[in-house]
């Protein structure tokens, strides 16, 4: 299982990790109109999913930015960012950043992206940081646990990752 830190501090993470070459597993999580969305809504897409702990802090919200503007160097990719904030507030929150390329969803109900990705944080009721990309026929062909929760993920890696699925 993936080694990860919040602020220094080790957490635990709940659910399985996903490695490459994994079937992608499947959630429903929340979309900011309340209603429910599952891994199968996109599928036949390429996928670059993003995790964040909360889209209110400084690190989230910079790294969903930079998901939203690098979106247009990549053809046919559904770029999705998860966490345990409302749908209300992810809402809120896309509007006054002016993000478009980017679905927010919220796993505040059940934690059903977290647990099925290994990236709920038992301590917290947080999701960790992490990245994945899922190619159109749902195998997953990136991963990245950021170690330390409040830090960057590797934003190229991730970038050309998504270019190279198919």
């Amino acid at each position: 299982m993936a080694s990860i830190t919040f602020k220094g501090n080790p957490v635990t993470l709940l659910g399985n990790e996903v490695k490459v070459g994994d079937k992608a597993p499947d959630f429903t999580v929340l979309a900011n109109d309340m209603s429910p969305v599952k891994l199968e809504n996109t599928k036949g897409q390429v996928r670059l999913i993003t995790s964040v702990p909360s889209i209110d802090t400084g690190v989230c919200d910079a790294e969903t930015r930079r998901f939203n503007e690098e979106s247009s160097k990549l053809d046919n990719v559904k770029i999705l960012t998860v966490s345990v904030d409302l749908p209300f507030a992810q809402k809120r929150w896309c509007a006054a950043a002016g993000i478009e390329n980017v679905q927010t969803l919220s796993d505040h109900r059940e934690l059903s992206f977290g647990e099925a990705y290994g990236v709920a944080i038992k301590e917290l009721r947080l999701l960790a940081r992490a990245v994945f990309v899922v190619d159109s026929s749902d195998t997953v062909t990136y991963v990245e646990y950021v170690s330390e929760a409040t830090e960057h993920p590797n934003y190229e890696a991730a970038i050309e990752a998504a270019k190279q699925a198919k």
